[in-house]
């Protein structure tokens, strides 16, 4: 039963403020890794935010909730919650761990605000938020070297504007919290401003770096990630102009490129690498030190097929629809890569099996397949290009588009070796025509990357697309917007239910 009780939710505020500063005060001793700045000493709390290593470890702590079960009784953000939901409440992905009823909800369209997967993303945003609000408060009262003390600044403002814009897309009208005190039960926003707070946290986030120096924090936000995120945002909005804008930026900025070939894109080695804009780091995020937690890609995706005599633990627990595997050409080199359909037994057989996702398996430097140390790419250069491809067939510029698509298409013939006479070119679409081939191009690149019931819902496709790969599975109006947490709602009651929940 939710707690409805204040002196309940004064309880719950006090231990969640304890968690903030616990992450923070850990976060210090603990942060080097996928960032590479580690504050060298613990700090009493009581002596926080006095020195240039306390600023840099209060943003450290934001990036820890990203990623890090060391958070709480919960993953971080995009550990492995955000990109199963996103992947299952739509055509790719369905759900066969039995011991997650709440992801087969999201599964079959049956959620309810009951949900424990909705809640921990409500719960780990909102922590991550917090952090953030608390370095973009404190930060610039510190003495400190005054251009990295802008760059913290300006990172914690990335940080917050990408988690709302999560938040705004997946629950919309939620409370917009940007002081380090807020009410306990504070107002929501609108939509539009919250959308407003995203666009300028962003803006302020284009002076990052452009990169770093090597051993100088990978796996931190870039002037680039701010632009690539603002273009999605703008491309959800259908500011067809201002994403064509941004998507051109980053393009001209040479900072990014295509790896070559597909499989290149998943290996140990490539993580921080050309394509990478923004992604969040598992294992030893590569670094020296091992922090944060091992990612669940391999085995939350891997068939058990692949556990033999107990070698791996491969549960296979989210699983690709048929519809969706069915949708490659064969010869496309993205199939091989993102599919696993036969497993090699110890005494030499081979057994085939239905498909499973197997792309950020890098099966040479993991070979057990159990955790795994790949990144989540929260967003990469092919996505630039398929967003930029699809502004300019909005405003109607069709050879810019099939230039750009055609880009990534080149990509999926391309299997290191040789260029396959597959996945031939786009040429003479339609505006509509090109509105599906986009669509389609973005599902067979982008498989579990937390991005297909985002582009469903941004396009009106919910209903129509998702029976086709779920048969007897049609979502409603409702389901544009998942159910805001119910504990949250009885908490505090200037939270209204998203209609039909």
């Amino acid at each position: 039963m939710a707690i409805k009780n204040k002196n309940e939710h004064m309880k719950k505020y006090s231990s969640f403020i304890l968690i903030i500063l616990a992450a923070i005060s850990f976060t210090f001793s603990s942060c080097k890794k996928f960032l590479e700045e580690d504050p060298k000493n613990v700090i009493a709390i009581t002596n926080y935010y006095q020195t240039e290593n306390d600023a840099i470890a209060a943003v450290n702590a934001i990036y820890a909730y990203l990623n890090s079960t060391s958070t709480g009784s919960t993953a971080g953000v995009y550990h492995s919650t955000f990109w199963v939901i996103a992947g299952c409440a739509s055509d790719e992905m369905i759900n066969k761990n039995v011991f997650q009823p709440d992801i087969d909800q999201i599964s079959n369209f049956s959620e309810s605000p009951v949900n424990n997967s909705l809640e921990e993303t409500w719960t780990m945003h909102y922590k991550a938020i917090t952090l953030a609000n608390i370095a973009i408060s404190r930060i610039p009262v510190i003495q400190m070297d005054t251009i990295l003390r802008a760059r913290l600044i300006n990172e914690a403002h990335f940080l917050r504007g990408l988690l709302y814009f999560d938040m705004v897309r997946m629950f919309g009208s939620i409370p917009l919290v940007l002081q380090e005190e807020e009410p306990l039960t504070p107002v929501t926003a609108s939509v539009d401003d919250i959308y407003a707070q995203v666009i300028a946290d962003l803006t302020v986030a284009e002076d990052l770096p452009d990169s770093y120096t090597p051993g100088d924090g990978r796996g931190r936000a870039t002037k680039g990630a701010a632009k690539a995120i603002l273009a999605k945002v703008y491309l959800t909005q259908q500011n067809w102009q201002a994403c064509a804008d941004k998507c051109k930026e980053v393009i001209n900025s040479n900072q990014y490129a295509l790896w070559d070939d597909f499989a290149d894109v998943f290996k140990l080695s490539s993580r921080g690498g050309k394509e990478a804009i923004f992604s969040v780091g598992f294992g030893d995020g590569g670094g020296s030190i091992s922090f944060w937690e091992v990612g669940q890609f391999n085995v939350r995706l891997l068939p058990p097929a692949l556990s033999v005599d107990g070698v791996q633990n491969a549960q296979g627990w989210q699983v690709p629809t048929q519809n969706l595997y069915d949708e490659y050409d064969p010869q496309d080199r993205r199939r091989e890569v993102t599919f696993i359909t036969q497993v090699y037994n110890p005494d030499g057989t081979i057994t085939t099996i239905d498909p499973y996702i197997r792309k950020y398996w890098d099966s040479t430097a993991e070979p057990q397949g159990n955790g795994s140390a790949n990144d989540y790419p929260v967003i990469r250069y092919a996505d630039v290009l398929l967003m930029y491809a699809e502004a300019e067939n909005e405003l109607g510029n069709t050879n810019e588009a099939l230039t750009y698509i055609n880009m990534v298409r080149k990509r999926a013939r391309w299997d290191g070796n040789v260029e396959r006479s597959a996945v031939p070119d786009y040429a003479g679409l339609t505006q509509d025509e090109f509105r599906a081939a986009v669509l389609k191009e973005r599902r067979m690149e982008f498989v579990a990357e937390g991005q297909r019931w985002f582009d469903l819902v941004r396009t009106k496709t919910l209903e129509t697309l998702v029976p086709i790969a779920k048969p007897g599975i049609t979502p409603q109006d409702k389901h544009y917007l998942f159910p805001l947490p119910q504990y949250e709602v009885d908490l505090n009651p200037n939270l209204k239910q998203n209609p039909g929940y």
